[in-house]
């Protein structure tokens, strides 16, 4: 297991007496290199029938370990683009925890917008941030405990031409001097052996150790959990969440000059739109339901900024306990995919499906809050058929289980 700071081999051990590492040493020889080569766009299906033949020319050993990389740098290649994913090294736990390339290239030039030309990387993993912050000109210390995790991260910086700006070392974070650093970055592990970690001192390191680290530096970040409670969050720090692509990805900390402590953000990426609020504002009306209904993003919901939507907008929520917003005139937003509404109806599965069937609506998209309908089920109750498409959402208004039809603005 790569998790950061717990219990692994000694960093000074060799890797002839641990199996992973010698697996990833003969990996990095030619004949290792040659194998990922051949096997960039294999099958996984065909996986077998692939083994048999290449355990002919190869080390058995060999094979299984080249098999294994090949199904991560597929993997990989979600997060990191297929430019650099066949590029580089993973693990399976280094896959599953990187931060993916824009959301760390969107940090890394936060970083280097503040100036930061040094960072000592804590809890580094594969190296995904530290790459990102190298490619922003800023110079890496990075960190990991686990022997086979700051291997491969530092493969990775070679492998992709950036070894003289990241340095790897492996040891304990918590034994680290980042005086020497501009800012420190911190990325808890926040998965053990029963899958992920709610607790935020459960981390590795807990977070009260990270926020003491990242309140030691000139900046810091401290990455965490989006769903991390409110309250969890100290008043020197200026809460980001991030989504891409419409997903909230994470959540970060920010620590230092040029921030502002207190205040929640919302990043949407790839615009790079960011929406803050130096304070929550009071509860938002609560009214009928409009023209209009406008979903905020997660990244908004996450940082309980709707109230602030609200506001822009001149409209109201349908439920006080429901993220829509509702007005009676269009508002555009980079933060809210915005819709017309065309009916309002008390939930009744019988009734919307003889509307569907009336309107011939073959295509239809189910969105739901407050609702325990999955949208799986009810579409292959309503068995659609037509030419047209409409929007369901199954939602609260005004406490009472209500269904709204309609379309996407634009």
């Amino acid at each position: 297991m790569d998790r950061v700071n717990a219990t692994t081999p000694s960093a000074s051990a060799s890797s002839a007496d641990d199996p992973a590492r010698a697996a990833f040493a003969a990996l990095r020889t030619p004949e290792g290199e040659q194998l990922l080569a051949e096997l960039r766009d294999h099958d996984p299906a065909d996986e077998l029938a692939t083994a048999t033949r290449l355990r002919r020319a190869h080390p058995a050993e060999l094979v299984s370990a080249a098999l294994g990389q090949a199904r991560l740098r597929q993997r990989a290649v979600a997060k990191f683009g297929a430019e650099d994913a066949y590029r580089m090294y993973f693990t399976p736990n280094g896959v599953e925890q990187a931060t993916r390339t824009s959301v760390a290239a969107h940090r890394a030039a936060r970083f280097a917008g503040l100036g930061v030309r040094s960072v000592a990387d804590l809890c580094c993993g594969i190296g995904g941030d530290a790459i990102a912050l190298a490619r922003a000109g800023i110079s890496v210390l990075a960190v990991d405990r686990d022997p086979l995790t700051a291997e491969v991260a530092r493969a990775n910086a070679e492998a992709l031409g950036l070894g003289e700006l990241i340095e790897v070392r492996c040891a304990d974070v918590t034994e680290i001097d980042t005086a020497p650093y501009d800012a420190v970055f911190v990325d808890p592990a926040r998965r053990g052996g029963r899958g992920r970690i709610f607790d935020p001192e459960a981390y590795s390191p807990p977070l009260s150790w990270a926020t003491a680290a990242a309140l030691k530096a000139p900046r810091a970040a401290l990455k965490i959990a989006p769903g991390i409670p409110h309250e969890a969050i100290g008043p020197e720090a200026e809460a980001e969440w991030i989504s891409d692509g419409g997903d909230v990805k994470e959540a970060v900390l920010w620590y230092g000059e040029g921030i502002a402590p207190g205040s929640f953000r919302a990043t949407l990426l790839p615009s790079g739109a960011t929406l803050m609020a130096p304070a929550p504002l009071p509860a938002p009306p609560v009214g009928p339901v409009g023209r209009y209904l406008y979903e905020p993003d997660g990244a908004v919901i996450r940082a309980r900024l709707v109230a602030d939507l609200v506001e822009r907008c001149g409209g109201r929520l349908v439920d006080e306990t429901i993220a829509y917003i509702t007005s009676d005139e269009p508002y555009s937003s980079p933060y809210v995919a915005g819709y017309r509404i065309t009916d309002e109806l008390p939930f009744n599965m019988k009734r919307l499906k003889a509307l569907l069937r009336e309107r011939q609506v073959g295509v239809l998209t189910v969105k739901k809050r407050g609702s325990a309908v999955e949208p799986e089920e009810l579409r292959r109750r309503m068995k659609l058929s037509g030419p047209n498409a409409a929007t369901v959402f199954l939602t609260r208004v005004a406490g009472a289980p209500t269904m709204l039809i309609g379309h996407p603005l634009g």
